[in-house]
């Protein structure tokens, strides 16, 4: 098996904003679709690299890329630079889908969304594109979804003194305070006041379009959750996936001793650790659309996954 080198790519949003990102081209001669990797809040996409270059020599194209404010796609000066969450899947996530589907036209179109990445697709015009859909310990922040036992530390970090350090610094300095990325004042506070409707962040005379969004999304949806996941938890993800009114949606709650570990929490499952394990286990959905896990089934959204479709990837001569 062959090494994946990555191209460096700059993705252009509809408002003019750049982009910068990875493109992983598909190795061997079995081409199995095109995959998006949305990173979590304040996470860098090279930390999902590992990952990507893990599909991409399984037969898939991969896309990594830094929402705007980010890494690659960080300005000269965060403060004042009026970047929001919801412009992270309105335009950023909605750019990076053209990109790749123009690079990959072949095959189905994919996404692998951690946390908040898993949630944006919805906010995308373009989301009826995509094919399927895995996402891990996907969520949009509501501080009452998180667990029992570390709601309060949580809240007073996230929803408190998050938005206090923001006002203050004109942007959420989190490199400085070691809590994951530097994140523009619009994402920070987006994330510190979210309630349990997303659609109330966003102006009024836009929320009945936000809803039509999330209900045009189509693509089969499996939704990873993780017992020991402080952030996403099951309630959490599950108030995630009633947005995608319009999709086959399946939630699989996982322990770490399934997955032969001790701990796993909110951000594990994309270290190079679970390689053998559970990135294995993935290609099942993100290849045939087959649940690896149909004895981990919860809640009432847990019904029916896609048929698997094993005939899905394309043999290349």
């Amino acid at each position: 098996m062959g090494r994946t080198e990555s191209v460096a790519v700059e993705i252009v949003c509809r408002d003019g904003v750049k982009l910068g990102g990875h493109l992983w081209p598909a190795l061997g001669r079995t081409r199995c679709g095109s995959v998006v990797i949305n990173p979590a809040t304040g996470v860098l996409a090279s930390y999902y690299h590992r990952y990507a270059r893990f599909l991409s020599e399984r037969g898939f194209t991969c896309l990594t890329y830094d929402y705007r404010g980010i890494g690659l796609s960080r300005p000269e000066k965060l403060r004042g630079c009026g970047y929001r969450w919801r412009d992270w899947g309105e335009y950023d996530f909605d750019a990076a889908l053209r990109f790749l589907r123009s690079q990959a036209p072949e095959g189905p179109l994919m996404v692998v969304g951690h946390s908040i990445g898993g949630f944006l697709p919805g906010l995308a015009e373009n989301g009826p594109l995509i094919d399927r859909m895995l996402t891990i310990g996907a969520q949009h922040a509501y501080w009452r979804d998180y667990a029992p036992g570390s709601r309060l530390r949580l809240f007073l970090k996230w929803h408190v003194a998050m938005p206090a350090v923001t006002a203050l610094f004109g942007y959420f300095p989190g490199r400085l305070l070691g809590w994951l990325e530097d994140l523009p004042a619009g994402v920070a506070n987006e994330w510190g006041l979210r309630r349990a409707r997303v659609e109330l962040s966003h102006p009024a005379e836009t929320r009945a379009a936000v809803l039509r969004r999330f209900a045009a999304v189509t693509a089969p949806i499996l939704a990873i959750s993780v017992t020991d996941d402080d952030l996403g938890t099951a309630p959490a993800v599950q108030r995630a996936l009633g947005y995608y009114g319009g999709a086959k949606s399946t939630a699989v709650l996982l322990s770490p001793g399934d997955l032969g570990f001790d701990r796993i929490g909110h951000f594990s499952l994309f270290h190079a650790r679970h390689a053998a394990g559970f990135w294995l286990d993935t290609l099942l959905w993100l290849r045939d659309g087959t649940n690896p896990w149909p004895d981990k089934q919860f809640g009432r959204l847990g019904q029916s996954s896609a048929k698997p479709r094993v005939d899905r990837c394309l043999g290349v001569m």
